[in-house]
């Protein structure tokens, strides 16, 4: 550390060093058939992408649903909660 009048104090610091494990584990996804969406999450999927068509449904152990959409010549696919809520687009 500088003090401004010429002298130097070195400052010793110490680092800490965390190490977390990363684990990341793929889920598994039974094929369904979008009529087998339960009602609450299609009714939620359907107010945000009603222009959306399921063209492909799974869904994983926890009630997650794995969904492809198709709109037009595009497609995606998307994560939703048990609830019809977006998880993410993959």
């Amino acid at each position: 550390m500088y003090l401004g009048i010429g002298i130097c104090i070195p400052i010793e610091a110490k680092a800490t060093e965390k190490s977390a494990m990363v684990v990341s584990q793929e889920k598994e996804y039974k094929k369904i058939t979008p009529e087998e969406v339960n009602k609450e999450a299609l009714m939620n999927i359907k107010a945000k992408y009603g222009d959306y068509q399921i063209v492909e449904a799974a869904v994983a152990a926890d009630g997650e649903y794995k969904l492809v959409l198709k709109k037009d010549n595009a497609s995606l696919t998307a994560l939703f909660t048990s609830a019809g809520d977006l998880i993410k687009i993959l």
